[in-house]
């Protein structure tokens, strides 16, 4: 898992350290001191710790005008034990919606397991979103985490999209193209 690093073909155009709205502005990071892990593992160390032990992500654009964010996530989504999702809520999502951004494209590819608990926090960020004609997409989420997912029926309130050539991409590219699948689904 020390080998998996955040995406860095945007580093030029957005970096999170440096936006001093986002909630990761001021961080410094080593490219040699390993020192978070995910249970037994290390990770590299430019992804984003946010409260959990088992989840952490990179905010890879976050684009005020537009009003979104790509966030990329790696770990263990564990809602049973670690309550991620209100972390992730908490401390990334809603900083973000302070300053005017209500669609999320959450990468979940490197999202190894998905364990459920409690839909509040989903039903919660997900009436916020609609009140701001906003939305949530889960982006390459891994089929056996997926299944999770489901099971739980979560999906109701965050979409689940495939798009395996999302690199290629600019990050305004991507948000428009789904932006765009999503107001189709949504009747707009």
């Amino acid at each position: 898992m020390h080998e998996i690093e955040p995406f860095y073909n945007w580093r030029h155009i957005y970096v999170s350290e440096e936006d001093e709205r986002s909630p990761f502005y001021g961080r410094v990071y080593s490219e040699f001191e390993f020192s978070q892990t995910v249970y037994n593992y290390y990770i590299h160390p430019q992804w984003d710790e946010f409260g959990s032990r088992t989840l952490y992500c990179k905010v890879l654009m976050a684009d005020y005008d537009e009003g979104y964010a790509i966030i990329e996530l790696l770990g263990e989504w564990n809602d049973a034990i670690e309550n991620d999702i209100m972390n992730l809520k908490r401390e990334v999502i809603d900083k973000f919606e302070d300053f005017g951004i209500y669609k999320f494209i959450l990468i979940a590819e490197n999202v190894l397991n998905f364990h459920s608990s409690d839909r509040e926090y989903y039903e919660e960020w997900f009436e916020e979103m609609a009140d701001h004609e906003g939305w949530v997409v889960l982006l390459n989420m891994p089929e056996q985490t997926q299944y999770d997912f489901r099971k739980a029926k979560l999906q109701r309130f965050i979409e689940l999209v495939e798009l395996d050539n999302w690199r290629t991409y600019k990050p305004f590219h991507l948000f428009r193209k789904i932006d765009e699948e999503q107001r189709k689904r949504l009747g707009e």
